[in-house]
């Protein structure tokens, strides 16, 4: 997928919380070193690597798509590249109020490690908390 492509599809995915991504972030994070791209038909998550470890810094799966397994199975097609490349934990933050990914996290193993409080800011809205979460790569 381009950078734009991941744009708008991140658009049709957070409204606010998260923010949506530009084209031009995609490109910068497409850019580093450690950054991993997963994608299948109407979605694709994105992580980066930092030794034995990785940070999930986004999914995306089209709103119209979801409940269909693509969400679950992005995350194991991630886990499974970065468990070969030695990636031994991955970590990702996502919004308390998220309750449709908090529930496809913890079904993919994910536990919480912590609470990073007014982690996600939004116009014209308090900030929401995120949750830490991580699960073993393999």
């Amino acid at each position: 997928m381009t950078p734009e492509a991941l744009a708008a599809l991140h658009l049709r995915c957070f409204e606010d919380t998260p923010p949506p991504w530009s084209a031009g972030e995609f490109s910068l994070l497409l850019a580093l070193p450690g950054a991993r791209l997963v994608t299948r038909a109407g979605g694709f998550a994105l992580a980066q690597t930092a030794g034995p470890e990785a940070e999930l810094l986004t999914i995306a799966v089209d709103p119209e798509l979801r409940r269909r397994g693509t969400g679950r199975a992005l995350l194991e097609t991630l886990a499974e590249g970065l468990a070969a490349e030695g990636v031994e934990e991955i970590f990702l933050e996502v919004a308390v109020t998220n309750l449709p990914a908090r529930a496809l996290y913890r079904a993919a193993g994910y536990v919480e490690r912590g609470l990073r409080r007014g982690y996600y800011r939004r116009r014209n809205a308090p900030a929401v908390d995120a949750l830490v979460l991580a699960r073993a790569a393999r």
